[in-house]
């Protein structure tokens, strides 16, 4: 989840704050479009508005939209492109072509559907948005669009009315031991837009010191593992090579809902792991789930390129599945 993504919130707390919202969503993006589908801007009825559809490029003109939607209480459809007679009007000089679903909440989004989005993803539970273009039905579902949710893609089912807005629980990272990859790898984290944790007992590692501003928590991987719920949003990283620590923490790892478990070490170290792993009861394609050696192959040497190519590995894994 980036700067971005609380538009929901934001646009609840401006509608019990008699403020009036309108929520502006990129759902068709054609080039070199500046912002992805289902990105989000929430515009107030005085006009002030959060996050952005275009990174610049045409928010003025989806603000001035917005607030004649809020009047007429009707959803409306907005196209923008380098190629318009408008382009230059609006600002989209970067290229590519951009449709944005404008919906006032309560005459469009209902107010009660807007609720239950927010407390959702308050919850952490991955729901998706539905509107159809067509008829203007609208509806909040937890099943079905597997594979947008395991891609975290929103888009047009293929009867190209229904959108499909994908609302998943922020980025997580868990990163046992805190080592010096450590220390390159959860800022980098931090930037691209997981909420990192670092688990480590040993507490000369796992310092304010070392890790200025970040959670730590200095209990053993497996009980520290067991009350911060791994889910199908968080990505865990262990660093420590010593299975006293690593082990607990990978038992978890692989019999949780993880998207992504690497495990630092060599190509010997990862068949020790293996075999305890099986004698421990688990299952070949549970044990297929970890990435080890850990990271993508660019070969990386020093910890900060180590914990690009983990990093980089995660990002893969995310966006095109394991």
């Amino acid at each position: 989840m980036d700067v971005f993504d609380n538009a929901p919130e934001r646009a609840l707390e401006w509608v019990d704050a008699g403020r009036g919202a309108v929520l502006a969503t990129v759902i068709e993006t054609w080039g070199s479009a500046p912002r992805r589908v289902g990105a989000q801007l929430v515009i107030a009825g005085d006009g002030e508005m959060q996050g952005s559809v275009s990174g610049g490029c045409v928010e003025g003109a989806v603000v001035t939209e917005a607030l004649e939607a809020l009047e007429d209480g009707a959803h409306r459809v907005l196209e923008y492109g380098i190629s318009d007679g408008d382009a230059f009007a609006v600002g989209l000089a970067c290229g590519g072509t951009i449709r944005i679903l404008v919906e006032p909440v309560g005459a469009a989004m209902p107010e009660a559907l807007l609720r239950e989005l927010v407390a959702a993803r308050a919850a952490r539970s991955p729901v998706a948005y539905e509107v159809n273009l067509d008829t203007g039905a609208r509806a909040l579902v937890d099943q079905g669009h597997a594979h947008r949710f395991a891609t975290d893609r929103s888009g047009f089912e293929e009867d190209g009315a229904l959108f499909v807005a994908i609302h998943n629980p922020p980025l997580r990272l868990i990163v046992v031991g805190a080592v010096h990859i450590a220390q390159a790898l959860v800022p980098m984290a931090r930037i691209a837009g997981y909420d990192p944790t670092i688990i480590d007992p040993r507490g000369a590692f796992g310092s304010e010191a070392r890790f200025p501003g970040e959670t730590i928590v200095a209990d053993w991987p497996d009980e520290a593992m067991q009350d911060l719920r791994v889910d199908s949003r968080t990505a865990v990283v262990l660093l420590t090579h010593d299975p006293k620590l690593d082990d607990p923490a990978l038992h978890i790892a692989l019999r949780s809902g993880a998207f992504y478990v690497g495990a630092l070490g060599s190509k010997r170290t990862h068949a020790s792991r293996i075999a305890r792993l099986q004698e421990a009861g688990f299952t070949g394609k549970e044990i297929a789930r970890i990435h080890g050696p850990i990271g993508l192959d660019i070969g990386a040497a020093s910890p900060p390129e180590i914990a690009v190519s983990v990093l980089a590995e995660m990002t893969q894994v995310l966006r095109r599945g394991a």
